[in-house]
């Protein structure tokens, strides 16, 4: 008896798989940071700036979408 080896994903589902994989790093990459030079001193526009609270959730958010699709997307 013969078997085939069909991969469960294809290469076009690997491509959007590996872009939502880079769209969730970018994410976590822009969420990161916010150590101040000085310890004693609090500065709220570096920890609640625009790109923390709102831009890396989006992406981190945009890339489980993408992640989501490439899964269920068929093959050809």
């Amino acid at each position: 008896m013969e078997t085939k080896n069909n991969p469960l994903f294809g290469k076009e589902n690997l491509v959007w798989m590996l872009a939502g994989l880079v769209i969730i790093a970018l994410g976590s990459l822009l969420m990161a940071g916010g150590k101040g030079s000085d310890p004693n001193v609090f500065n709220e526009n570096e920890v609640y700036s625009f790109r923390r609270i709102t831009l890396a959730p989006i992406l981190i958010i945009i890339g489980f979408v993408v992640e989501i699709f490439a899964i269920m997307k068929k093959s050809k």
